[in-house]
C-alpha cells in the first residue's frame, strides 16, 4: 500500500509545514520504503550541514533513524522522533524529525563532539546556538500529537478513497445486474408467448379430438396434458415477473444511493 496512491502528500505538507512553524520541531514524511513523501520542514544546520555533513556522524544518525521510535535523544545530544503511520494494521510510512535541544547545551561538550567528527567546532557552536530548545516534555506531547493528526488525516484519505472505488465497483454491477434483469424479462415474455400459442394448440387439439371421438381419445389425453403443462407454465413465468419486478425495485434503490 503507497500513500501516494490514495493521497494529495500536499495536504501532509502542509500539516508538517504548520506543525514544524507551530513548535519549532523539524519534520518530514517518509513511505514505507524510507523514501520521502513531503520536502523537510524546520530542518537545522546543525543537524544537516554540519552533524550528517560529516562522514561520521552521518553513519551515526542513519543509525539513529533505523533504530529510534518515539521521541528519543540522538548521539550528538538532541531530541528526535519518529512515528509510525498505520492503516489498517499496515505499517506505510512514518513522520520522523525533531533536532530540538531539551536543555540549553553545554557548550564545552559540544566542541568535543565537534572534534570528534571532524567538524570546526567554531562553526558546529554557532550552529548549535540556532537550534530552539523546548522541555523534553512539550516536545513528547507535540511529536505525539503531530503523530495522532498525520494517522488520522492519512487514514480519513484512505478510506475516503476506498469508499470511491467501492462506489464505482457498485455501479458497475448494478448496471450489469440491470441489464440481466432486462434479458431475462425478455426471454421471460418471449415464453410466456409461446405458452400462450402452446395453450392454444393444445384447446384446438382438444377439439379436434372430440369431432374425431374414439378415435380421437389418445390424442385428447395428449392435449389435456400440453393444456395442464401451458396452464403450470404461465403460473411459473408470473412468478419469475413478479421477482423480477422485485429485483428491479431493489436496484432502483441501491443506484439512487450512489
Amino acid at each position: 500500500m503507497e500513500i501516494r496512491d490514495f493521497m494529495d502528500v500536499s495536504k501532509l505538507q502542509d500539516i508538517q509545514d504548520k506543525f514544524s512553524n507551530a513548535t519549532g520541531l523539524a519534520a518530514i514524511a517518509i513511505d514505507a520504503k524510507g523514501e520521502y513523501l513531503t520536502e523537510g520542514s524546520n530542518f537545522t544546520d546543525f543537524c544537516m550541514k554540519y552533524t550528517r555533513g560529516s562522514t561520521k556522524g552521518n553513519l551515526l544518525c542513519k543509525k539513529c533513524d533505523a533504530e529510534g521510535k518515539g521521541c528519543y535523544f540522538c548521539h550528538a545530544g538532541l531530541m528526535d522522533f519518529s512515528i509510525d503511520i498505520i492503516v489498517n494494521g499496515e505499517k506505510v510510512g512514518a513522520v520522523i524529525g525533531g533536532q530540538v535541544l531539551p536543555v540549553v547545551p553545554d557548550e564545552d561538550k559540544f566542541r568535543k563532539t565537534a572534534q570528534d567528527l571532524g567538524i570546526n567546532p567554531e562553526d558546529y557552536i554557532k550552529a548549535l546556538r540556532k537550534v530552539p530548545i523546548a522541555s523534553e516534555s512539550k516536545i513528547r506531547d507535540a511529536a505525539d500529537l503531530f503523530g495522532i493528526v498525520v494517522n488520522q488525516m492519512v487514514n480519513l484519505e484512505y478510506h475516503r478513497y476506498s469508499n470511491a472505488n467501492h462506489q464505482d465497483i457498485l455501479q458497475r454491477e448494478i448496471h450489469k445486474s440491470s441489464e440481466q434483469v432486462q434479458a431475462i424479462n425478455n426471454n421471460t415474455s418471449h415464453l410466456k408467448t409461446i405458452a400462450n400459442r402452446q395453450k392454444i394448440l393444445s384447446l384446438n387439439a382438444s377439439i379436434e379430438a372430440a369431432r374425431s371421438g374414439e378415435a380421437g381419445v389418445g390424442f385428447a389425453v395428449v392435449a389435456k396434458s400440453m393444456q395442464d403443462l401451458s396452464s403450470q407454465s404461465a403460473v411459473i413465468y408470473n412468478d419469475i415477473e413478479k421477482s423480477v419486478a422485485e429485483i428491479t425495485e431493489t436496484i432502483s434503490v441501491l443506484s439512487s444511493l450512489n
